[in-house]
């Protein structure tokens, strides 16, 4: 096959760093060759999930009092806070010079995102299906599309993370889970800055990333500019991206929950018990309940009651029996007393949570 052309295009206006994969891929022609894209935003913002509905998934108040623009892509996924701190890795390729399967596809565009930290000491890995992790911690994810008559796959190398601006982004429930949802992201999601101190010389990374993407291709990597009707297709994507229409469209079903990575989701829901509202917030890490925050109008006595048995929840699978049981030997060890409220309705509000609400 012949090279592949980059586009590396340094910093742009954060609409700019999402039209640009689109305009490439849909003005590709037989003749355009596969196209990798290198870029960041100069500023700030929020992008969602082309299957996404902006009222249920995002913030607009917290954005808008941020200054933070919000974008819809055309590739699926999730809501994600987006910043200078990330190198967007943009592949816009023909359909028939990438691997059939998605799965596949996905491998191919991690194997240099992962070579790339390890070369920096970073002992990041992929986790099916499109994760990578450095010790159970997400360093990056990646979503692919077919836009046009190309095929695109994104990702990026995360220089640092704002976990805290991420978990204010997000259009949650409760307090509780958003302050449930910042804790995770701290816990989860990482960057080189955190990884290595400091942060790499970007254009040292680069360097790095495009020497390994030639090896994961077998293809030679050749410095390119955008065409005139890639950048007359550009144009067209910045007023459709802006346009009320493109943005407020409706999406597909709300999320259960938050996910943070591939092993790990942040969900809550309420359940009403004859003795008042049991308000649950559960961390899911693999399919087991790795935290668990309760509240409510109930009435538990003791009170360090309800301390034990969010420990007592703690590590269980997400199972009515298992979950139950454990509740109930609480409730004996402790003597607890809860009027019009029983071991049964904390399994159900923490099982309503894991199953969607």
């Amino acid at each position: 096959m012949s090279a592949v052309r980059l586009l590396d295009l340094g910093l742009v206006p954060s609409l700019r760093s999402q039209t640009v994969y689109h305009a490439v891929a849909h003005a590709m022609l037989p003749e355009t060759p596969d196209t990798i894209i290198l870029i960041s935003s100069l500023r700030p913002y929020v992008c969602i999930g082309f299957h996404q509905d902006i009222e249920r998934e995002v913030d607009r108040a917290y954005c808008r009092r941020a200054g933070l623009p919000i974008y819809r892509r055309e590739i699926g996924g999730g809501a994600v806070y987006l910043d200078r701190d990330q190198l967007f890795t943009q592949w816009v390729f023909h359909r028939s010079h990438l691997p059939d399967s998605v799965e596949e596809r996905f491998r191919l565009h991690i194997r240099p995102l992962v070579d790339t930290y390890v070369a920096f000491g970073i002992a990041a890995y992929h986790r099916p299906l499109n994760d990578i992790h450095v010790e159970g911690r997400k360093i990056g994810g990646t979503g692919a599309g077919s836009l046009g008559d190309a095929e695109v796959v994104v990702g990026s190398l995360m220089f640092d993370f704002d976990s805290g601006v991420m978990a204010k982004v997000l259009r949650v429930g409760s307090e509780k889970m958003r302050d449930k949802l910042h804790r995770s992201l701290q816990q989860y999601v990482t960057g080189m800055a955190r990884e290595l101190g400091q942060a790499p010389d970007r254009e040292t990374v680069k360097r790095v990333y495009l020497e390994k993407c030639g090896a994961a291709l077998g293809r030679e990597i050749v410095g390119g500019a955008l065409t005139e009707r890639e950048e007359l297709e550009a144009r067209r994507w910045d007023a459709l991206f802006v346009s009320k229409g493109w943005l407020h469209q409706r999406g597909g079903l709300q999320r259960k929950g938050v996910k943070i990575h591939e092993g790990v989701r942040v969900v809550e829901a309420g359940h009403k018990a004859p003795g008042g509202l049991i308000r649950v917030v559960v961390r899911l890490r693999d399919g087991c309940i790795d935290d668990l925050a309760l509240s409510g109008d109930f009435t538990l006595l003791p009170a360090p009651g309800v301390g034990a048995l969010e420990e007592a929840a703690r590590g269980l699978a997400a199972d009515p029996g298992a979950l139950l049981g454990r509740f109930r030997e609480v409730y004996g060890v402790m003597g607890l007393r809860s009027p019009g409220v029983a071991p049964e309705d904390f399994a159900e509000a923490v099982l309503m949570a894991t199953n969607g609400g």
